[in-house]
């Protein structure tokens, strides 16, 4: 089974070349589709590729969305971006009953670390976003959906990059786990001081909608684990799994609600999150070495940084009713940063930790 699995990206790579040389890359959706999954699929075979396989998969999902965004836009009237928010609450519940009290002891052993993520988080991200967007020059509402997802709290993939990338990982889930709580505060106000010049922002709305989002959801998990802890080992297997798949859900969405947007300002705004990403892995990691950290803080910051709660920003551009405009940025965001996360992971665990 390993050799086929191995075979397949192969063959679907020849197919996906004829049929972009017969047909044009307009009408090749089933072949590029098809060469993206069998590729996730071969990368798991091999220890080396594992780690890519996800956002392999993730390319795949948009690629469904962008070339068949009809099957996902709408079912018998109803809008399939009204299932982004509840996602959203599955995957912070699945973050909450998977925290512990104990989690947020790293704020005691290291609060020079925690500190430094937590104003990195919500100063650098919001900052290099409203610079980004300010010289864009892009429609107004786009432009701001660069600052909201600049503005959001640290996501759950983070955790598992620092864990590839040999970083702490504790500091990461406490870093997540701060962010996440201090977003329905801090969100809002960045948003109202930084993008208030490119649209209304009604603070307390924003603030009540991220908590119904992320406070509720991830309370209710973390009460959940405090009263079966050690009593369901598979809630703990099977949570992971579903946080997965609701990303990926998310993602697919997303991407074909916003499909007309992204083909007229695709390049563009590629470049402009990719600036925004990049950015928040230097400025996090370049920042901590420079202040004395270690190199496994460092990581830990840089991929805390760089990595948003894309699916957060998302959901309140939903809210907001302009998916097609201010969630176009979380849109791209989200399969970049599990792209280059995994590529930055994978490096830095090849690479090892350098000693004091």
């Amino acid at each position: 089974m390993t050799r086929v699995f191995r075979l397949l990206p192969v063959l679907f790579f020849l197919a996906m070349i004829l049929s972009l040389w017969s047909f044009g890359i307009q009408n090749s959706g089933m072949a590029v589709i098809g060469f993206l999954f069998a590729l996730g699929l071969g990368f798991r075979t091999n220890n080396f590729y594992k780690a890519f396989s996800f956002p392999v998969y993730i390319l795949g999902i948009v690629s469904l969305g962008m070339y068949f965004p009809q099957f996902f836009q709408e079912i018998n009237g109803f809008r399939l971006t009204g299932l982004i928010n509840p996602l959203i609450q599955v995957i912070m519940f699945g973050m909450g009953a998977t925290l512990s009290w104990s989690d947020f002891a790293a704020v005691a052993k290291s609060p020079k670390a925690v500190g430094l993520g937590i104003l990195a988080q919500f100063m650098v991200m919001p900052l290099v976003g409203f610079g980004l967007a300010t010289l864009s020059g892009l429609n107004p509402e786009v432009a701001a959906g660069i600052i909201l997802v600049g503005s959001a709290p640290g996501g759950t993939a983070s955790n598992v990059m620092a864990f590839l990338a040999k970083a702490n990982v504790a500091l990461s889930v406490t870093l997540t786990s701060i962010s996440t709580l201090l977003a329905p505060l801090m969100m809002p106000i960045l948003m109202k001081v930084l993008a208030g010049q490119f649209i209304e922002i009604d603070v307390l709305k924003m603030m009540w909608d991220i908590f119904k989002i992320i406070l509720l959801p991830v309370g209710s998990g973390l009460l959940v684990n405090q009263i079966w802890k050690g009593k369901s080992s598979i809630i703990e297997r099977i949570l992971p799994i579903i946080s997965m798949i609701g990303i990926a859900l998310i993602i697919l969405v997303i991407t074909a609600a916003g499909r007309d947007g992204l083909l007229q300002i695709g390049p563009l705004l590629i470049l402009l999150v990719l600036i925004h990403n990049l950015f928040g892995y230097g400025i996090g990691y370049g920042f901590s070495r420079l202040i004395g950290m270690s190199e496994k803080d460092s990581r830990t910051l840089a991929i805390e940084v760089g990595m948003q709660n894309a699916g957060l920003a998302s959901g309140l551009s939903a809210i907001l009713g302009k998916i097609g405009t201010v969630g176009l940025a979380p849109a791209v965001f989200g399969p970049m940063q599990n792209v280059t996360g995994s590529v930055l992971a994978t490096f830095w665990s090849r690479k090892g930790l350098k000693k004091k």
